[in-house]
């Protein structure tokens, strides 16, 4: 069954067309745009630009969770990520969402106006259960395999797919327990999040079976570094034709959001593909 709405905070999205959600990394070593939004007078300028440019949701982060990189400290992570929440919650007319894996962090935001805490940790800390249950905020819940430092050793999976479909469905259902609203949460499976290329595929090839769980599904491809294996392609900045690939196909699987670097372009793909998924349309 298809998810008909997802509730964040004061916004509510009718997922009748896929969202963009726009990356916003305020990160001094993200793997593709770190470093470029520090200042969080910038960042605040490229949340504005992100809005023009077609996003939905803009999704700040303050910790980069590429594969191997090491923790900051909360109070760090809370410095990089709050003012920029901020000045954006006050002054654009959509969600802002918190990426990270910290109640601490996800706390401080929400203070400030953020409506959607994105933990890519998918909800194993008690204590980000009680702080989202306790909001009004939406929720993406991630899978991620271990944790980043360490989660592209060898990752090892049975079958890639039933074990992902397993996770979220049991995360979901606690949050449901814990007392949030089903109509709050979004589910994602964890794109290059402790997989191969080839369960990273798998998983896209077989997102319907994600879909089928009834929550709104976000995929996180953009510039991931499977699409610079399938495209022998190094520089994550040069790997759009592969990140508007994934996003195509996420989204005529089954994908409601799709998070990204490239917003213009993914914007305008997905305009075309959902005039194309029209029945009727001549």
């Amino acid at each position: 069954m298809a998810p008909s709405i997802w509730r964040c905070g004061g916004f509510t999205f009718a997922l009748e067309r896929p969202l963009v959600m726009g990356i916003l990394n305020v990160t001094p070593d993200s793997f593709s745009d770190g470093g470029k939004y520090e200042d969080p007078l910038v960042a605040i300028a490229r949340g504005r630009q992100i809005v023009v440019q077609g996003a939905s949701i803009i999704d700040v982060g303050g910790e980069s969770t590429r594969p191997g990189a090491d923790e900051v400290s909360i109070a760090e992570e809370i410095a990089r990520a709050r003012p920029v929440v901020g000045g954006l919650a006050r002054e654009l007319g959509v969600p802002v969402s918190i990426d990270t894996r910290h109640s601490q962090v996800a706390e401080a935001c929400l203070g400030v106006g953020a409506a959607i805490i994105n933990d890519v940790s998918g909800f194993r800390d008690p204590k980000m259960v009680e702080v989202a249950a306790g909001s009004d905020a939406g929720v993406v819940v991630m899978h991620m395999l271990g944790e980043p430092r360490t989660m592209q050793v060898a990752p090892h999976y049975d079958d890639v797919v039933a074990e992902v479909v397993a996770y979220l469905a049991g995360q979901a259902e606690m949050l449901e327990r814990a007392g949030m609203e089903r109509e709050r949460i979004a589910i994602d499976p964890g794109i290059g999040f402790g997989k191969t290329l080839e369960q990273n595929v798998e998983l896209l090839r077989r997102l319907d079976e994600i879909a089928a769980l009834g929550y709104p599904v976000l995929v996180g491809g953009s510039r991931k570094s499977m699409i610079g294996m399938i495209l022998g392609e190094t520089d994550p900045g040069q790997r759009l034709e592969g990140s508007l690939a994934v996003a195509a196909w996420a989204v005529t699987h089954g994908a409601d959001i799709v998070r990204v670097h490239d917003v213009i372009e993914t914007a305008r793909l997905l305009r075309v593909t959902s005039l194309l998924a029209q029945e009727g349309t001549s």
